[in-house]
């Protein structure tokens, strides 16, 4: 028999790992999770955006803020050491933490490669090594684990902007994805990334300050992304609504990547 509408989408009983969770984009799917009725931990490296985060986000579900600096290894397995203590199953796994560097060609730095790309490609690969016997304990053929992994649509089309380091690393994560999705789906687990667009975030404020309506007009939408954008998407992917979907990269960005034509 057929599910119902709100079983579809149901989140019940899952337990989730969001990274970079405490603010923008990570924060909007973890709240998105927390509806749903995902049971969720949060990660961050600074302590007191843990705790606010925790505070703001406790009004939706059991949420759980863990301060963590992903971009080192050691990090990466004490934070899944500690998901692992709250339960040996993990149903959903969300790779969001990352970083970006802005600096001309002439003088972008060795450390603007470095930084961004242990935080953006390699920490989603040792939080998926580390958390793999989890996510199979929580995976069945029905109704598999979930790997969603936070892209760009700055690896789908060329930004303005020179972050050379930061559109890299993130059309590389979004190959890994696809690597990732062939090898873990007979295991029952989906490997899924989303690209979003502009949104409002830390990350993104000074664009938005500066050229966020231009952004917004070049889109066929019309607009930046809102949070239930986000949170929706994130819904989707992780319940059985998303459970046949595996390595897709789906751009959330209101049509302006896959729609823009050259100039």
């Amino acid at each position: 028999m057929a599910n119902t509408h709100s079983d579809l989408f149901d989140l019940s009983g899952k337990y989730a790992l969001v990274t970079g969770g405490t603010r923008g984009i990570g924060m909007m799917i973890a709240r998105g999770l927390l509806q749903a009725g995902a049971r969720v931990i949060v990660s961050s490296r600074k302590p007191d955006a843990c705790a606010e985060a925790e505070r703001l986000l406790s009004e939706f579900g059991d949420v759980q803020a863990v301060p963590a600096d992903l971009s080192r290894y050691d990090e990466c397995q004490r934070l899944a050491d500690l998901v692992k203590a709250g339960s040996n199953r993990l149903d959903i796994l969300v790779n969001n933490a990352g970083a970006m560097w802005r600096e001309p060609l002439e003088t972008f730095p060795a450390e603007g490669w470095d930084a961004v790309l242990d935080l953006n490609l390699k920490s989603p690969f040792w939080l998926t090594q580390a958390l793999l016997p989890a996510l199979r304990e929580a995976s069945t053929a029905d109704d598999p684990a979930r790997i969603i992994n936070i892209g760009s649509i700055a690896a789908i089309h060329v930004a303005e902007a020179p972050n050379y380091s930061y559109a890299s690393s993130k059309a590389a994560l979004h190959q890994l994805t696809r690597v990732l999705a062939r090898e873990l789906g007979p295991q029952h687990i989906t490997v899924n990334a989303v690209a979003p667009g502009v949104f409002p975030s830390q990350m993104m404020a000074a664009t938005i300050d500066a050229i966020g309506d231009q952004i917004a007009a070049k889109a066929p939408l019309r607009r930046l992304g809102r949070d239930d954008d986000m949170a929706g998407v994130a819904v989707f992917l992780a319940s059985r609504a998303g459970s046949y979907l595996t390595g897709a990269v789906i751009p959330v960005d209101g049509g302006t990547a896959t729609t823009a034509s050259g100039t």
